[in-house]
């Protein structure tokens, strides 16, 4: 099956916390970085998902948020540091490849937001994304 979800990178399970709806699972990517994901419990037992299975996380270019630097006070979990690599800019948005441990996360944000913050090739980032908007897929 094919997806156009390009953000997808490899990990293993660490932690499975499940509760009576929702679980929260713990990965680990190839490069190190500890990814949250919430995800339903149905989904959890569907995926046989438990600690030392191997996943691949998935992300819509759109539900990833670029800082300039690591964020204190918020609630957002998810934060992967990372370099980018490419700036692909069109009318009103852009299309911004960042380079993390173990693979790359493209960003969908406007062009005002990479002007604000000054991204072009080589800027040091940090990738935010909610748990809520991390899905799971057997590897």
């Amino acid at each position: 099956m094919g997806l156009s979800i390009r953000n997808q990178l490899p990990g293993t399970v660490t932690s499975v916390t499940t509760g009576e709806a929702m679980a929260t699972v713990t990965v680990r990517l190839d490069g190190g970085q500890n990814i949250t994901a919430a995800i339903t419990a149905d989904a959890v037992k569907d995926l046989r998902l438990g600690e030392g299975a191997a996943v691949r996380i998935l992300v819509k270019s759109t539900e990833v948020a670029l800082a300039t630097g690591p964020v204190d006070g918020l609630s957002i979990r998810n934060q992967v540091p990372g370099t980018v690599s490419e700036v692909a800019t069109g009318g009103a948005m852009a299309s911004v490849k960042v380079d993390v441990e173990g693979g790359s996360l493209t960003a969908a944000i406007t062009k005002d937001a990479v002007a604000d913050l000054g991204l072009v090739a080589g800027t040091p980032v940090v990738a935010l994304v909610k748990a809520t908007e991390i899905s799971l897929a057997g590897a």
